[in-house]
């Protein structure tokens, strides 16, 4: 399992909420050039550093299929960007997580 950063100890999503820390690749071109932040695309993978309690179905609680630690693929343009103590991470729905990558 992953160590929780400061700002995950800091966020405790709600119901089936999930918070994620986009992996960024570093991409360099065959000239040793750099793309800029601003021209790369959005990153479609994260970490999962905190999930909630999971959504309420019939009165009954419905566990998170994902946990702390798990790599997971994502819509491109799913979930609301937050930043806490200058880390950019990522809340969204569980439904928005696509699938959990496996080494």
């Amino acid at each position: 399992m992953a160590a929780k950063t400061a700002a995950a100890q800091k966020v405790a999503p709600l119901a089936d909420r999930v918070v994620v820390k986009a992996l960024e690749e570093t991409e360099t071109m065959r000239g040793g050039l750099y793309i800029p932040d601003t021209a790369k695309e959005k990153p479609q993978q994260g970490e999962v550093i905190a999930v909630g309690p999971g959504r309420t179905e019939d009165g009954k609680r419905v566990a998170m299929e994902v946990k702390a630690g798990d790599k997971v693929l994502y819509g491109k343009y799913s979930g609301t960007e937050v930043s806490i103590d200058g880390e950019q991470l990522l809340i969204l729905r569980e439904s928005d997580i696509l699938a959990i990558v496996n080494n």
